[in-house]
């Protein structure tokens, strides 16, 4: 059974920061790309950053220059950095993975619980 865990948010004044982890247990192959997501209330979930297997990263525009994702592979982990906090910014957090379970299987995406980030003004 494979399960990402999300770890680290919480309640931040506006311009504060956090670090957000997600990591990946059970039996698998291998990881490809991991995303980090959010969903505010009465919106729909939104790419946050994604990070590919090699390292490659993406970031939704509005959150360029003030966050960063990385992973460790090793620790079949990924972080999201998140620097300069807003209100708007308060949303419940998910990763997911897109991960192989075997050689020839998968990769299926998984998602995480998600993790709360309120950012008070």
């Amino acid at each position: 059974q494979v399960q990402l865990v999300e770890s680290g948010g919480g309640l931040v004044q506006a311009g504060g920061s956090l670090r957000l982890s997600c990591a990946a247990s059970g039996s698998f192959f291998s990881i490809n790309d991991m995303r980090w997501y959010r969903q505010a209330p009465g919106k729909e979930r939104e790419l946050v950053a994604g990070i590919s297997s090699g390292g490659s990263t993406k970031y939704r525009d509005s959150m360029k220059g003030r966050c960063t994702i990385s992973r460790d592979n090793p620790k079949n982990t990924v972080y999201l950095q998140m620097n300069s906090l807003k209100p708007e910014d308060t949303a419940l957090y998910y990763c997911n993975a897109d991960i192989r379970l075997r050689t020839l299987e998968g990769p299926y995406r998984y998602w995480g619980q998600g993790t709360q980030v309120t950012v008070s003004s």
